[in-house]
């Protein structure tokens, strides 16, 4: 297994390989990976980390573990690869996209981007985020690992110790970070995000679930964390 080479995140990997759970933890993996097929790819297990650099990041995204179907996961929450059929959390998120970008340009003076020839091609969103990574979003799952067909098969073998030990650095290092927690598991992690150096946006999960019952859409969070960004004199997000 290829671990991080991104400079930016070589101090906390040196860290982190010297507890007690990150040996078992490469040894697990590397079993699983050799005696059944797992997702993602060996060589985008840490993807994330090597399309954004830790002091470029401008806004986390948390999720919990990949997608466990063929093809689908690529080493980004959320994200799947280009041309790979959008999951159902994945088609809320570009449709929460698409209203926040209609909801913007309305309020700039811009007339409905449904109508005449100001229309914007909003539902024509790739499923690959990657484009989000390289501006400064972590694209973070709590497990970076997991077997074909079975949702939460490496839960619990260390990786949330990996990942929890991620989020305390960027709480620690950077300062004005946008954190979106979507839904409880998420939620969860904010006791590691020091709210007085950053962001915290809550609101449900993009699942159909949550976003049925009213939890998820027009949480305006895509406006907001731009919003916050500029205020600090950042750039904004290009989500679409």
């Amino acid at each position: 297994m290829q671990l991080i080479q991104a400079d930016s995140w070589q101090e906390l990997m040196t860290q982190e390989a010297t507890k007690d759970y990150w040996l078992p933890l490469l040894k697990f993996v590397q079993a699983q990976y050799q005696s059944t097929q797992c997702f993602p790819p060996q060589e985008q297990i840490f993807r994330a980390f090597e399309l954004t650099a830790l002091d470029k990041i401008s806004v986390v995204i948390l999720g919990q573990d990949p997608y466990h179907g063929m093809g689908q996961a690529h080493g980004l929450a959320f994200s799947v690869p280009e041309g790979v059929t959008k999951p159902p959390s994945l088609l809320n998120i570009l449709k929460e996209v698409e209203n926040n970008e209609r909801e913007r340009l309305i309020a700039r003076g811009g007339t409905n981007p449904q109508d005449g020839e100001n229309r914007l091609h909003l539902t024509h969103h790739s499923g690959d985020l990657s484009h989000w990574a390289t501006q400064g979003v972590l694209l973070l799952n709590s497990v970076l690992t997991v077997e074909r067909g079975k949702a939460g098969s490496h839960q619990k073998k260390g990786w949330e110790l990996f990942t929890d030990a991620v989020i305390k650095e960027i709480s620690q290092k950077n300062s004005g970070v946008v954190f979106m927690l979507w839904g409880r598991f998420a939620q969860g992690k904010e006791k590691l995000i020091d709210s007085s150096r950053h962001c915290i946006l809550r609101s449900g999960h993009p699942s159909p679930l949550s976003a049925n019952r009213g939890l998820w859409f027009g949480n305006n969070h895509f406006n907001r964390a731009n919003q916050y960004i500029e205020q600090r004199g950042g750039s904004r997000i290009r989500w679409k």
